[in-house]
């Protein structure tokens, strides 16, 4: 909790005091943002500390207190605008609660992951909230962020077993539900062949949304061709990229359910490369309703799951953690709603 002069004489909490004329625990309760300090003392202290370019170094205060201010979120795609979405959730409720929260991004690398992990542990957060790269593994995680530290986990489960110590609880997504909705929904259109587009078998999300939309297939007695079932990265680039795949064989489809809004918006830009217009040539649907899927060209069907109200939600279950470590692990599955626009028209 000390930092350097220009002179390299290290500033103290008694210091702080001197120069503003209060006691050395007033100002420690300034620094704690504690409520029993009046307005005005709290001015003349925080005036003081930053004449004297006082630095608060906080992580050595939680090891002598033996707790944290913070709490790390950690997810595996930070340029998806879902998990600004998501993260401003968590950060506003956080926030209310008096916790900062501490950002990392894994670029849906598990090795990253184990690094981000690692750096932010040193930290001393209070809790993690994950969504976890692809593939993975429990025991790689458990071994970056200890059996103690309590976590979230976010939409997509790890691989391998989870120690029953572990108190690891769960916020998922109705994946399965939402992709089966959205494939009945091309159906209803008219559609008989439809795609399922993005994603990595080695996602439990995209497995589960997959496997969704095999259901509504096969319930409707409609076959499901190799190259209709496309992987990849889940980011515009890579899906416009990709895009070509679904056309390689005999018979194209007409339409394509995508495993997100970020793979959907990149898969329509590839479908212009080709002359072919989404909304009209081609029907389109994603999955978490972006705030800008309402306005692409054409809007954007998909699944709403509201990614600001998870934030808070995963952050709510990481606070009810903090006041009861010692509670059974939990999960929740957070409901999907179809949100019908103009990009998933009937067939020509």
């Amino acid at each position: 909790m000390e930092s350097q002069t220009p002179v390299g004489r290290k500033i103290t909490l008694n210091d702080i005091a001197a120069g503003c004329g209060v006691s050395r625990a007033t100002v420690s309760l300034v620094l704690r943002g504690s409520p029993l300090v009046n307005k005005l003392t709290r001015t003349r202290v925080e005036e003081e500390l930053r004449r004297q370019g006082y630095v608060y170094n906080r992580a050595a205060a939680n090891l002598r207190r033996r707790t944290s201010s913070s709490i790390a979120l950690v997810v595996n795609e930070l340029a998806n605008p879902f998990f600004a979405e998501f993260a401003a959730g968590v950060d506003e409720t956080l926030g209310a609660a008096g916790f900062v929260t501490l950002l990392g991004s894994t670029g849906e690398s598990a090795t990253r992951e184990q690094a981000v992990l690692g750096s932010l542990v040193e930290h001393g957060p209070a809790g993690i909230i994950l969504s976890p790269a692809e593939g993975s593994e429990a025991c790689h995680v458990l071994a970056a962020v200890g059996a103690h530290t309590p976590v979230v986990l976010f939409n997509r489960e790890l691989g391998g077993t989870m120690p029953e110590y572990a108190h690891w609880d769960r916020l998922m997504l109705d994946n399965h539900r939402g992709a089966r909705l959205a494939t009945e929904h091309l159906i209803a259109r008219g559609h008989r062949r439809i795609a399922f587009f993005g994603g990595h078998d080695d996602s439990s999300s995209c497995r589960e949304r997959r496997a969704g939309y095999q259901q509504a297939m096969q319930a409707a007695g409609l076959p499901i061709a190799a190259h209709w079932r496309v992987e990849s990265a889940l980011t515009r680039v890579d899906a416009a990229r990709q895009s070509h795949a679904m056309f390689d064989g005999d018979t194209s489809p007409t339409a394509a359910v995508c495993y997100n809004d970020a793979v959907a918006l990149g898969l329509m830009l590839g479908l212009h490369q080709r002359g072919l217009q989404p909304g009209r040539d081609f029907a389109v649907t994603g999955f978490d309703d972006i705030a800008e899927a309402a306005f692409t060209m054409p809007p954007l069907t998909t699944l709403s799951t509201a990614p600001r109200a998870r934030g808070r939600q995963a952050a709510e279950l990481i606070l009810a953690r903090l006041r009861v470590p010692q509670a059974p692990a939990g999960t929740v599955i957070a409901p999907v709603e179809l949100v019908v626009r103009e990009s998933s028209c009937p067939p020509l």
